[in-house]
């Protein structure tokens, strides 16, 4: 009789999350905090002393002898060469994973710059490799917002798969009176989903069992992704469950054309409520999605059920919001638009340079002087200086003969 010895320790899968730069670390923070569980988590920064306040249990500094510790300076391009710097520091914290989670906030100088480096040593190692990133507000910086739209090209290119979260998303759901941390927890709220969810279809048994390589299947090299959690309660509980993981509220990606999905259904679940849940998905996605389905009944969660849905695939104009080009005095190589890619690149391919957008050169005008007033007062030439100046030379008008003069002046 053949005997199967099993170590949970060396058959599970090891999946490291990667904070990069200020908005990637504290993405760590949070679900540490979160006590999320069958992870390894990685802090990564420019800036010495913001890299001291991650929780992840290994941190890297990266650009040492580039940025002296002093971070990238909101430059994409100090971001990018101090990852490349410190390219072997990465690899061997990476080393062994099986999967792994790049996250940072793009417009910045860390995130933006290093993260795609991040994500392209991992993917040359062999690991599935996933982008989970956010896009900046729209009051913030146009320039900040070109930077983060070439960042996510960038890492785009160097991940399998790619979630993007646009920080306005925060704007519809939250009250008014949420505070700003609070509300940043929501965005974060999206990569532990993932994280979490992925960490339980892999790791945990059910009754229609998914494994890694079923992840692999659904997320290598599929470009930009949807993953969302829902759950339901009653009769209709797969229903409502399963609407709620397609309309994840933080997300501007739908499932629809997706060419792949994952669907994860965990509860007090019965055939009924499988089959409702796979054939919407089917109706929403087409009836040639790949359907990978997964099934664990927990009769703990009485009358109540669970279910995760990522889906891959989808089209890239979901994420490539047109932004408007800069009128900088010299010209700008970032396009105004990502145009959105037809096929996948290789993992060989080099980390694209990021350029730096010129920022607009104002041109000041003085209050309650109107432009065509300041124009008119320009063309008329300069303007004297106000001042203390020599008076010129009086001269009187009165006959010299009428002026009587005292004695004791006149001249004798």
């Amino acid at each position: 009789m053949l005997e199967i010895k099993s170590n949970d320790a060396e058959s599970a899968c090891k999946i490291i999350v990667v904070g990069v730069g200020g908005a990637g670390n504290n993405a760590v923070n949070r679900m540490v905090d979160e006590n999320i569980t069958g992870v390894e988590f990685i802090g990564i920064n420019t800036d010495k002393q913001a890299l001291q306040l991650c929780k992840a249990p290994k941190l890297l500094q990266i650009g040492e002898k580039l940025t002296k510790g002093l971070g990238a300076g909101a430059k994409p391009e100090i971001g990018q060469k101090a990852a490349e710097e410190s390219s072997e520091e990465i690899s061997a914290a990476l080393k062994g994973a099986d999967m792994v989670f790049v996250t940072c906030g793009m417009g910045g100088g860390t995130g933006t710059g290093a993260a795609p480096v991040v994500a392209k040593l991992a993917k040359d190692m062999g690991i599935l490799t996933v982008g989970v990133v956010t896009k900046p507000f729209s009051f913030e910086a146009r320039v900040r917002m070109q930077n983060a739209m070439l960042g996510i090209q960038n890492i785009k290119s160097n991940v399998d798969t790619l979630i993007v979260i646009p920080n306005d998303k925060l704007l519809q759901i939250v009250d008014r009176r949420t505070t700003m941390p609070d509300a940043l927890k929501k965005a974060d709220e999206v990569l532990q989903q993932a994280v979490q969810g992925i960490t339980d279809l892999i790791n945990v048994p059910a009754v229609i069992n998914l494994d890694f390589a079923d992840v692999q299947t659904v997320m290598k090299d599929k470009g930009i992704a949807h993953i969302g959690i829902g759950t339901g309660k009653g009769d209709e509980k797969a229903s409502e469950a399963v609407k709620m993981a397609v309309e994840s509220p933080l997300l501007e990606t739908k499932i629809n054309g997706a060419s792949s999905v994952i669907i994860n259904i965990s509860g007090d679940i019965t055939l009924q409520d499988a089959s409702d849940a796979s054939e919407y998905v089917r109706q929403l996605a087409g009836n040639d999605v790949n359907i990978i389905f997964g099934a664990m009944y927990d009769e703990n969660q009485q009358e109540s059920c669970t279910i995760t849905v990522i889906a891959t695939g989808i089209d890239d104009k979901q994420i490539n919001t047109p932004v408007k080009p800069v009128a900088a005095a010299t010209a700008s190589p970032v396009s105004a638009t990502i145009a959105p890619q037809p096929q996948a690149v290789a993992a060989h391919t080099p980390v694209a340079p990021v350029t730096p957008v010129t920022p607009i050169q104002p041109t000041i005008t003085p209050i309650g002087v109107s432009s065509a007033d300041a124009s008119a007062a320009a063309a008329a030439g300069p303007r004297p200086t106000l001042g203390i100046s020599r008076p010129s030379e009086i001269k009187s008008t009165v006959e010299p003969k009428s002026l009587k003069i005292p004695d004791f002046l006149q001249r004798k």
